[in-house]
């Protein structure tokens, strides 16, 4: 029988995910599985790069994630076209190689904000501007951090909070400018953000909130960040960290359908026959989730029907999760911790800004709906699996979420 050629558009934690799950379920020969990447590095655990930062690990410690023995992965291999009635790919070096199947895991670029002064004379990024979204990025962050007297952070969600955090522990001054009302204030109520900005604070962050970058100085290199709202803010270090975009460039000169991001079905299945979308660059049920979580119970659903182990096997959607742990920075967001409607739900707050705590929890009659945990995630784990079950709290929530003295 003639092996099934599989191609994996992507070597990121997607798509060694995917393979990994696949192979473990498919007998020997029975697919040819080549992932392509762009980067030079293999597949590695994006989600510790700001540890790789801070110096906690070096950047060897984050390669190697598994994708089976009888994976092939080209590094430096960037697919630059999808033909899909050929069933073909292009590849930068010129190349191309035919498919039977083949699955976009592209992932995500950062989104840069239009501001004046971001590009050098060269086109490329201005001297001392960074964006963090892989490891040549860190190693190029690493190297200029080294040079530095001080950093700029620019956007304050999950990974701006832990760039700044990491840039900190090398001991630089951080400036962390947040155009939101309040840090993370996507997942964050206010209350939270605060014990969260106490706690960047403490550790030698500045934190401006409610705050817009109007422009950047500097010729070669940069030299000071203006705001809307201040006097400029004088460095030699700028990281832009405010989200990111789906890549969605390939699938959409290929005819695929694309809105946010590469729109599939239930099983990962895109506009095109034979072609899947995962992770980062998908949109499933009109959300793009842009988190590891997703991305791997995606992959698990796609390797479950391509290997014939479960061919119905169908993904359900993903519910929110976020959780952030940066050195003492510790936090857990999940479900829906606002207040939503006040008159269906009941809100339970504990706040310590002596211990730097805030715990919420969102319930609707026994159930747990949403909470927010900033500080001491000593219960998060059990409240995360009564959340995901939908399960009656047996405990009074408040013994939950009280800090042990």
């Amino acid at each position: 029988m003639t092996a099934r050629r599989i191609a994996v558009a992507g070597a990121g934690m997607a798509g060694a995910r995917f393979a990994q799950q696949l192979l473990a379920r498919t007998p020997p020969g029975a697919v040819e599985l080549t992932l392509y990447g762009a980067e030079a590095d293999g597949p590695y655990n994006r989600t510790v790069l700001a540890e790789v930062l801070a110096g906690r690990y070096g950047g060897g410690d984050v390669i190697g994630l598994a994708c089976g023995p009888d994976a092939v992965v080209r590094t430096g291999a960037e697919v630059t076209a999808v033909d899909p009635a050929a069933g073909t790919i292009a590849l930068a070096d010129g190349s191309a190689a035919a498919y039977d199947v083949l699955v976009l895991a592209t992932g995500a670029e950062p989104a840069l904000p239009a501001v004046p002064g971001l590009y050098g004379p060269d086109g490329g990024l201005l001297g001392g501007v960074h964006t963090f979204r892989t490891l040549a990025d860190c190693r190029r962050l690493t190297e200029d951090a080294g040079r530095a007297g001080g950093a700029v952070v620019v956007g304050g969600g999950v990974l701006g909070v832990g760039v700044a955090r990491a840039l900190a522990a090398r001991g630089l001054p951080v400036t962390l400018v947040h155009r939101g009302p309040h840090l993370m204030n996507r997942q964050l109520d206010g209350g939270a953000a605060g014990i969260l900005a106490a706690g960047l604070t403490a550790l030698g962050v500045t934190v401006r909130t409610a705050a817009h970058v109007r422009a950047l100085r500097g010729t070669d290199r940069v030299t000071a960040v203006e705001l809307d709202d201040g006097p400029a803010l004088a460095t030699a270090l700028v990281v832009f960290a405010c989200g990111v975009r789906p890549r969605t460039r390939l699938a959409r000169a290929a005819g695929l359908a694309v809105r946010e991001g590469i729109v599939v079905d239930d099983g990962l299945a895109t506009s095109a026959p034979g072609i899947h979308a995962l992770g980062d660059c998908a949109e499933h049920r009109g959300t793009v989730h842009g988190r590891s979580g997703p991305a791997w119970a995606q992959a698990d659903v796609l390797a479950a029907r391509l290997s014939g182990a479960d061919p119905a096997a169908r993904c359900p959607g993903s519910r929110p999760l976020t959780r952030l742990t940066a050195g003492p920075l510790q936090l857990a967001v999940f479900g829906a911790p606002d207040d939503g409607d006040a008159d269906s739900v009941d809100v339970l707050r504990v706040a310590d800004a002596t211990r730097g705590t805030y715990k919420k929890l969102v319930l609707r009659g026994d159930r747990l709906v949403g909470a927010i945990l900033v500080g001491d995630l000593t219960a998060v784990g059990g409240l995360i699996r009564v959340w995901r079950r939908g399960e009656p709290l047996t405990a009074d929530p408040l013994d939950l979420i009280r800090t042990p003295s």
